[in-house]
């Protein structure tokens, strides 16, 4: 108790000592990071509040961050909407699968390229590399994944970005720094190659796995432009996100067999517009990502200081 009063007194006595100047640029500060704050939750909590209001109140305008008219019946038209429901289901699959089989190929890779003993490391690190500066173009990778049999299958959400170059260079940096002391210890043991890396690789890569993990499932989920281009004119396939496009480009594919009042009324539903669907599906749309990153947060911060620290 002694000592933290001291330490109370202490911070005390140098918020007093602060000059004029610093007491500005403080202030200067808190005010920026408040102005920063608000810009940046007003979009989120304006959609929040548009996404609970009544849909044809809506239309007036003048919803800032409270619902003037509280429903859910925005809400229950969007999980009552059959395509919406397999959407979500199709993103859940991709965000999951994707992510997984990602990160664990892209991590063995890097396990592999990361080791003196492998000759070809330089080459196959460098043509990596080069899939980051050039690129084949929209057509040849379209006719590569035709003559894959890919289009029409859920298979071509995954495939194409199984190994990315950015998250292997991430985790092959985060594998260089290990001590080798570990590695070395596991050969003396006996270990092979793949026990050293399920059992001890891995494991001592957690930060950088659950970073690119986070990089990997946010992609996965807000992809929609590869549904648009290869399962466009497959329904069972569509995703969330690309349900959202369709209503954001405020053209007639955005209701895509879907008349909002109809529905309604068949349903037993208040009125709806495409207006309150848009908010309300962006809510779902962002919701599962807002809740993961806090518990990924802790490892993505010691991720993002791969290389800061060397032995």
């Amino acid at each position: 108790m002694a000592e933290a009063a001291t330490v109370t007194r202490r911070k005390r006595r140098h918020r007093f000592r602060m000059s004029l100047g610093d007491q500005i640029f403080e202030t200067c500060n808190y005010l920026a990071l408040i102005l920063l704050m608000v810009v940046t939750l007003y979009p989120f909590l304006n959609t929040l509040a548009v996404s609970f209001n009544d849909a044809q109140d809506s239309i007036r305008g003048g919803i800032y961050l409270w619902p003037r008219k509280w429903t859910l019946e925005n809400y229950r038209f969007v999980f009552e909407e059959a395509s919406i429901l397999n959407a979500t289901l199709i993103s859940v699959l991709r965000t999951v699968i994707g992510t997984v089989l990602t990160v664990f190929f892209s991590a063995m890779v890097a396990y592999t390229i990361s080791r003196p003993e492998y000759v070809l490391r330089k080459f196959v690190t460098i043509a990596f590399i080069l899939t980051l500066y050039v690129n084949g173009g929209l057509i040849p990778n379209y006719l590569l994944i035709r003559e894959l049999n890919l289009i029409g299958t859920f298979w071509v959400y995954i495939l194409p970005g199984l190994i990315g170059a950015f998250n292997l260079i991430i985790i092959r940096s985060f594998i260089e720094n290990l001590p080798d002391n570990i590695l070395e210890a596991s050969k003396i043991d006996g270990a092979g190659d793949y026990r050293t890396f399920f059992h001890i690789v891995l494991p001592l890569c957690t930060p950088v796995l659950a970073t690119v993990s986070l990089f990997t499932g946010v992609w996965q989920w807000n992809s929609w432009f590869d549904v648009f281009l290869y399962n466009s004119s497959y329904e069972h396939l569509s995703t969330l996100q690309y349900e959202l496009q369709k209503i954001l480009s405020f053209s007639q594919a955005s209701i895509q067999r879907v008349d909002f009042n109809a529905a309604a009324a068949q349903g037993g539903i208040g009125q709806v517009t495409p207006y309150a669907i848009r908010a309300t599906m962006t809510i779902v749309a962002s919701v599962p990502i807002i809740m993961v990153y806090p518990f990924l947060q802790k490892y993505f911060v010691q991720g993002m200081m791969i290389g800061g620290v060397k032995e």
